[in-house]
């Protein structure tokens, strides 16, 4: 449980680093909430790990042959897929663009792999 709850706040400080480095991704945030804009990014972060944790793998399977004939380039276009599904459902994420979305879940893809690593160094 102290896994997921690192992730999810490693998560939210990489989508706070997307809103900083690319300009087609945005997150409002609600000052008025108990924890502010941090809450907010909080929240799409958990949103994403949800999405991520639920559709991504039924998701992987059916792309799979892609995948395979791709060898694991297509991962970035299901990644996309991930982030810009979190964006429909949430209405504090806004996506520009399906080149926006790549580079988006590029960069989600690498912060959770060095995310995973390191937490299962830790433990």
């Amino acid at each position: 449980m102290i896994r997921f709850a690192l992730k999810v706040v490693i998560t939210a400080l990489a989508f706070y680093g997307l809103t900083r480095l690319l300009t087609g991704i945005d997150v409002v945030g609600n000052e008025d909430a108990p924890l502010g804009i941090t809450g907010t990014f909080l929240w799409v972060a958990l949103l994403f790990a949800l999405v991520n944790a639920v559709v991504g793998p039924i998701l992987r399977f059916l792309s799979f042959p892609a995948i395979l004939l791709t060898l694991g380039l297509f991962l970035v276009v299901v990644n996309a897929a991930l982030l810009g599904l979190t964006a429909a459902i949430s209405d504090r994420l806004s996506v520009d663009g399906f080149g926006t979305a790549v580079l988006g879940g590029l960069v989600l893809a690498v912060v959770g792999w060095a995310a995973d690593t390191a937490l299962d160094r830790r433990g």
